[in-house]
């Protein structure tokens, strides 16, 4: 394929800064590489001095891979790579470093619990926890934050502080740097040894950036002392696909650019050349409701092609089972199972299509690990409620529940041999009170032996008293009570279309026992439908996009309070639509749970009549 005018006119700029805005699909890729050709064969600069930095390594070495193909070589020293990769090899070039240096994830997640049970805090998941913890330590660290005054999303500010402080301790004591620190220590080495910093100015004289949105503010500081004096900074990027905020990526940095270096150069790459018209204009119709951004006016080289659809449905399940027919409808058209996307934003969305798909024998695949919602303490909370009902009489299961709620039912009254509701009775005889309780909770539990799953964790929920436990554990524990609420109406809503105990407890084996298989496969490739959250699409196409659970409080997320995460999350819609190629429908539901919804209020941007 040729250059159009402005991807020639970005690969001919050849000193001093530009800034390169690439619209979806508009051959950022061909134009970085027709670029470092133009200055390796036209410009008479050496490969090695040019640096290309992308954010994954898959991505530096498809950019490689694509120069090498277009310069008819097999190996180009061309020096490509990730941020980390990069500073990396810097520090260990200047302090003799290997990778017995790196604190490795293990590490950091075994210092972080060591930390955890030595200040005695308490965390609903801890897997999940950690995970956010170890995020937010990363922000910390590659923004520059003050430590005493960074307010931390999972935790008292007091503990975050404690953690960060004790984890650094640890952290120092082993003689190690962590992922994050290969960024901060090489600025902290570029800043105390200039002579070091001269001598890497001098080998990297020209600096291409892909994926510029996504860089955070310690990158950029270190960027921009390794491009001194010559300033050859080329960044291409999108600030209308920025959606790491979370990860401490800072959008505004391709605004501060343009302060920093107000002679640079801009260009738009305006042509998509991936999808349809109607699915350019009416992305369009919804990033333009976004205030801060770069205004671009992208046009598709394809023809208008089909609407953009819109489909609202009574629930999740009816949705899934409108995913899958349409998904069963493309395949039976000739597009390849592995070209079509089912995006969503949050992983549990993902469930009732792929109990759905299971359902039809329609194979699959998840990019990402899918978390099992029946391995959550409520699930299994639930599920014991229901074996003692069903008559079982496990310990553990007695153990789990007979205080939620509270019933102040000690562990030592079920030291004997098989636990039950008669020998509670005789370890709490001399109680009156507890016997009480002690028979309410027998006939609770009768009464769930009747009903069907969804039926039961109503009572549970309502009779019993467990939303009463979730919101005293939710206030102990320091989280989010509509979080608890959440996971457990999603549950109810998995349990509805059953109408036994067993048959519910027999598909939720079946469920689990595919997740187990997919995970076992999800880094070896695979066949089949693509299920992916909203930020892992991005940077991939299909010809076919199901965008579901479009409903306000889900996209935008219903944390998302200031306008600042409102335009992410906006941004974040604009990425799922412009993945499609050929065909996109959107869905959303009129309730779930059991409550009344609306759609997101992006869709009533597309939907609107005012014209893109």
């Amino acid at each position: 394929m040729g250059l159009n005018e402005a991807q020639k006119k970005a690969v001919m700029h050849e000193k001093g800064p530009c800034q390169v805005l690439a619209g979806p699909g508009s051959g950022k890729t061909l134009t970085i590489v027709s670029r470092i050709r133009h200055l390796i064969e036209d410009c008479g600069v050496k490969p090695e001095e040019i640096l290309v930095v992308t954010f994954t390594r898959y991505a530096a070495a498809g950019m490689k891979e694509r120069l090498c193909d277009l310069m008819g070589r097999k190996n180009i020293p061309v020096t490509a790579g990730t941020f980390h990769g990069i500073y990396y090899g810097i520090l260990k070039w200047a302090y003799r470093i290997g990778q017995e240096n790196i604190l490795s994830e293990e590490e950091k997640y075994q210092i972080l619990r060591s930390v955890i049970g030595r200040l005695e805090i308490e965390v609903p998941e801890e897997e999940d926890f950690l995970g956010d913890i170890a995020g937010e330590i990363g922000k910390v660290k590659n923004n520059r934050l003050d430590i005493e005054e960074f307010v931390s999303s999972k935790c008292p500010a007091e503990n975050f502080r404690d953690l960060y402080r004790e984890y650094e301790a640890q952290r120092k004591s082993m003689r190690k740097i962590d992922f994050d620190d290969m960024l901060v220590t090489c600025r902290e080495l570029f800043v105390s040894r200039p002579d070091v910093l001269a001598l890497w100015q001098k080998k990297f004289r020209y600096i291409l950036i892909d994926e510029f949105q996504d860089i955070n503010r310690v990158q950029y500081d270190v960027i921009r002392m390794l491009a001194l004096p010559e300033n050859n900074l080329f960044v291409v990027g999108d600030d209308d696909q920025a959606i790491y905020g979370f990860r401490g990526a800072d959008s505004e940095l391709m605004f501060q650019f343009l302060k920093d270096y107000p002679e640079a150069k801009q260009i738009t790459l305006a042509t998509n050349y991936r999808s349809t018209g109607n699915v350019v204009r009416n992305s369009l119709k919804v990033i333009r409701n976004n205030e801060v951004r770069f205004e671009k006016d992208l046009k598709a080289a394809k023809g208008d092609g089909a609407y953009v659809h819109v489909q609202e449905l009574k629930d999740p399940n009816e949705e899934a089972q409108y995913a899958a027919d349409e998904i069963e409808k493309r395949i039976d058209e000739g597009v390849p199972p592995e070209e079509i996307a089912v995006l969503f934003r949050i992983h549990t969305d993902a469930r009732p299509v792929a109990e759905e798909l299971v359902k039809r024998h329609i194979t699959f695949q998840m990019k990402e690990r899918l978390p099992n919602l029946y391995d959550h303490f409520i699930a299994k909370d639930i599920r014991a409620y229901l074996r003692l009902a069903s008559g079982e009489r496990n310990r553990s299961d007695f153990l789990l529940v007979m205080n939620r709620p509270k019933r102040y039912i000690g562990r030592d009254s079920l030291s004997g041999g098989e636990p039950s509701f008669e020998s509670l009775r005789k370890f709490y005889c001399d109680k009156d009170w507890m016997m009480d309780r002690i028979d309410q909770f027998e006939w609770d539990v009768k009464m769930l032996s009747r009903m069907a799953p969804y039926a039961a964790i109503q009572y549970i929920r309502k009779r019993i008293g467990y939303d009463d436990y979730l919101k005293d554990y939710a206030y102990t524990h320091n989280v989010e009570r509509s979080d608890l609420n959440e996971i457990l109406a999603e549950i109810a809503e998995a349990a509805r279309p059953f109408s036994t105990i067993e048959a519910w407890f027999r598909h939720i084996e079946e469920y689990t026992e595919m997740l187990r298989q997919k995970e076992r496969r999800r880094n070896s490739g695979g066949e089949g439908v693509r299920l992916m959250t909203l930020h892992a699409s991005k940077g991939l196409e299909f010809d076919t996009v199901l965008l579901i659970q479009a409903n306000e409080g889900r996209i935008p997320y219903r944390k998302a309070k200031t306008d600042r995460e409102t335009e992410e999350e906006r941004r974040l819609f604009y990425v799922g639509m412009t993945r499609a190629k050929e065909v996109l429908k959107i869905c959303c539901t009129a309730e779930k749970s059991g409550k009344e919804t609306s759609p997101s209020r992006f869709v009533d941007e597309l939907l609107s009549e005012e014209e893109a």
